[in-house]
């Protein structure tokens, strides 16, 4: 295996000190960058792109060459999960996802299978393997898959949605089927992720990108168990938690066997730090809207934001993943302010 150049962010989710936090974006592979959009150009639509290894690894690689951020994470689709247990999706332009069947009742639970982690997603799965041959040891490949409660939600909802009602009525009208489903899917993303460490993945982020529409009993209940056993099943490599929305579980996810945690921009420094102690690694959480703002004024806030989180078991990112309209040089102020800043080595505590 070829030794990391820039092992930064190993290092902090190790724990180790370090000479600055480490910095990446999500989404930073993506149509902030002109050369990911002439890919694009190219291809019918998004699956496309994620669905040939070669390309998906391209533009995976795009952002380190452009921005110099400190990692890679895997271009792909949360989603890929759910076309892997059987229930496919379609990605509609200026619509988003669309499942042609949706999980409605016991019998749809019983016809989903388990994904073995390469049957249906071997094109990530190659993908990884070539970003991680090209990268040739430069910076740490992050891998990722969705929270089990977030890919529920689709499944059942059939397409994106402000309240998830239909996903969140499966709570509380028939538990019994939705704990069946989210225990297939969550071997399911465990094989699916351990495939990506078999492949080269030196990090995996677990994404519930919709744990906010729950309540703290339904979030303990429906998605805290399963990302628990996510974590407890992964011990090859460190484990990022990014829980958006959740502050109210920020204690806890400390509580689980992950190395760090990820906060969206309504959870300050302050608050996180005490919700989850000092040992835990915090990643974020900078408004990806502060990104339209000028350069000067994003490397202003980004220096705040290093301040108050303390260079120490921190890892500077955003809240949530770039928007693909962000003007590329207000991303890369963020990136190197955090590269030229390096504040008092101290956990933020106060």
């Amino acid at each position: 295996m070829t030794p990391l150049q820039n092992d930064l962010l190993l290092r902090t989710m190790r724990g180790e000190a370090t000479e600055r936090s480490p910095v990446w974006l999500m989404r930073q592979a993506g149509r902030i960058l002109p050369q990911y959009r002439a890919i694009r150009q190219r291809l019918s639509g998004f699956k496309e792109l994620v669905e040939t290894p070669h390309l998906a690894a391209e533009v995976t690689i795009q952002p380190v060459d452009e921005l110099g951020v400190d990692a890679a994470i895997i271009f792909s689709d949360i989603l890929v999960v759910c076309d892997a247990m059987g229930l496919p999706y379609d990605m509609e332009e200026k619509r988003g996802p669309f499942f042609r069947r949706t999980l409605r009742s016991a019998a749809d639970v019983n016809r989903l299978r388990i994904a073995d982690g390469n049957d249906n997603l071997q094109h990530t799965i190659t993908a990884v393997s070539l970003v991680r041959q090209t990268l040739a040891g430069r910076v740490p490949l992050i891998g990722f898959a969705a929270a089990p409660w977030t890919l529920l939600s689709y499944m059942v909802e059939g397409s994106g949605s402000k309240t998830f009602s239909e996903a969140k009525k499966m709570l509380y009208c028939a538990p019994d089927v939705a704990h069946r489903a989210l225990e297939k899917i969550t071997q399911s993303t465990i094989n699916y992720l351990k495939a990506q460490i078999h492949a080269g993945a030196d990090v995996v982020q677990i994404f519930d990108s919709w744990a906010g529409v729950l309540s703290p009993e339904q979030y303990s209940t429906f998605s805290a168990r399963y990302i628990h056993q996510i974590c407890q099943a992964i011990d090859e490599v460190p484990v990022t938690v990014f829980a958006k929305g959740a502050f109210f579980a920020l204690s806890e996810i400390a509580e689980m066997p992950c190395q760090a945690i990820g906060l969206d921009w309504h959870t300050s420094p302050k608050f996180a730090r005490q919700a989850v102690g000092k040992y835990k690694v915090l990643q974020g959480n900078l408004d990806p809207c502060q990104l339209y703002a000028s350069p000067e004024a994003v490397a202003q806030a980004t220096t705040q934001m290093l301040r108050d989180f303390g260079s120490q078991r921190y890892i500077a990112n955003l809240g949530h993943g770039v928007y693909p309209d962000t003007p590329l040089e207000s991303v890369k102020a963020f990136v190197r302010a955090v590269q030229q800043t390096t504040p008092k080595a101290k956990l933020a505590t106060s």
